[in-house]
């Protein structure tokens, strides 16, 4: 899997390297010095990169893999397509992140995203590109390996993270810390914004919560806007992905590896669950939010305070808490409101009845 360059990958590993790095059992007759160059999700692997299994939801691109290798419960092994090594263990999840780490040991413990460089000497580390044009104000850093484009102001005080690139005539504001990033063109990104930091993944095993390395980038293609505040956190494995012409307001979080698509708006204090799909031209109201690992089919509106709990199919309008057909929980709320009138409410169990 292609994860640009802001992680070096210490790989190639062999499948008996990575068995005795998690305690776990090559199965069958797989090669112990089958070498395996990078991880990947179950879904995009390809041959020569590991993976692993642990949520039956996934169960189909278990079966169709074409990975090199996969870590799973023993459970679990039947469904494996016959070229996949499998290494066994009873914590998958645990087991894959000690693996994302070993590949990539820079993405385990969180950094500046400047690469740990002393910038005493001044703003702009001397690798970094600037093309003519691009403003920077007082206190903004620029990593090393930046590429900035022409006509692009970078605000007071913003960081732009190491080997991060910004296309042309964008805006980011003030404080804004913009790392393990692509940026396209005319993006204005507000005050405060935090994008591309490590997404919320941890692995319960028995010491504890284990961090899982966040590996992946945030992609912003052209015309986006971001607003003041909001936070954008990178993928695990996959990128997290903002469509062109999107606009999202302030104070929104958006959790790893979240795929927004083309023209949506997304109102204030709208919180995004990680691997959540949004499709093109869906709009959400403020406050609403969505847990993981769901769909938001494309023209979707999303009333404000809406919980999404399940897939939302194109064109639908809801609200509520859990979400359902908009009419049906205005309807809702209309009875809701008749009921509480003084006069309507019942005084006896035969009212009840009735």
């Amino acid at each position: 899997m292609a994860r640009g360059t802001f992680f070096e990958n210490k790989g190639p590993f062999t499948l008996a390297e990575i068995a005795k790095l998690i305690g776990a059992e090559i199965a069958g007759d797989a090669d112990p010095d089958m070498a395996l160059a990078d991880v990947a999700s179950i879904a995009g692997a390809g041959a020569g990169e590991i993976t692993f299994f642990h949520d039956r939801r996934y169960l189909g691109a278990l079966k169709t893999t074409a990975a090199g290798a996969v870590v799973l419960a023993e459970n679990m092994r039947q469904h494996v397509p016959q070229s996949v090594a499998v290494l066994v263990t009873n914590m998958p999840e645990l087991a894959f992140a000690r693996i994302i780490g070993a590949f990539y040991p820079s993405a385990v413990r969180p950094g500046t995203g400047l690469g740990g460089v002393d910038f005493t000497g001044g703003q702009v580390h001397p690798s970094a590109r600037v093309e003519d044009g691009v403003v920077l104000s007082p206190g903004a850093l620029i990593g090393p390996g930046a590429q900035i484009g022409a006509g692009t102001e970078i605000g007071p005080n913003a960081v732009i993270g190491a080997k991060v690139s910004i296309g042309r005539d964008c805006l980011i504001g003030p404080n804004v810390n913009l790392v393990h990033a692509m940026v396209g063109d005319r993006v204005f990104i507000h005050a405060g914004a935090s994008i591309g930091q490590d997404g919320f993944g941890y692995s319960l095993g028995p010491g504890g919560l284990y961090k899982v390395p966040q590996i992946g980038r945030v992609i912003i293609q052209n015309d986006v806007e971001i607003g003041a505040n909001t936070a954008i956190d990178r993928g695990a494995l996959e990128d997290t992905v903002i469509g062109q012409g999107t606009k999202i307001d302030n104070l929104v979080q958006i959790a790893h590896a979240v795929k927004i698509g083309q023209h949506c708006g997304i109102v204030s204090q709208t919180g995004i669950s990680g691997s959540v799909t949004i499709e093109d031209q869906v709009f959400m109201g403020g406050q609403s939010g969505v847990i993981p690992h769901k769909t938001v089919g494309t023209g979707v509106h999303v009333a404000a305070g809406t919980g999404i709990t399940k897939n939302v199919d194109p064109g639908e309008r809801i609200g509520g808490r859990p979400h359902r057909p908009l009419h049906q929980h205005m309807r809702e709320w209309a009875l809701i409101a008749w009921l509480i009138r003084p006069e309507n409410r019942p005084r006896s169990k035969k009212d009840v009845e009735n």
